[in-house]
């Protein structure tokens, strides 16, 4: 089911290890399922409108990413860290 819970906010919020265990459906469910008719609903009859609310303007290819600089030594790692990076 669906737990819908209000607090002010800042607030801590956990889950559970087993939050994401699916639940399979047994044999005999399943045989019930396949009997019980399947009703179709018109989309504008529940009053829901079908019609795209965003627009693409434009799509592009993220820039070429230069290559990868092979190191001697750790020494040299930290280094280039420093100076070229700026990180360390």
């Amino acid at each position: 089911g669906i737990q819908e819970v209000k607090m002010p906010l800042p607030a801590v919020i956990t889950a559970d290890l087993r939050l994401n265990e699916p639940r399979y459906a047994t044999l005999p469910n399943l045989m019930k399922a396949k009997k019980k008719p399947m009703e179709v609903l018109d989309a504008a009859s529940m009053g829901v409108e079908l019609a795209p609310r965003m627009e693409v303007l434009r799509v592009e290819e993220p820039p070429a990413r230069a290559g990868g600089k092979k190191v001697d030594s750790v020494d040299d790692l930290l280094d280039k860290l420093k100076t070229e990076a700026k990180v360390l």
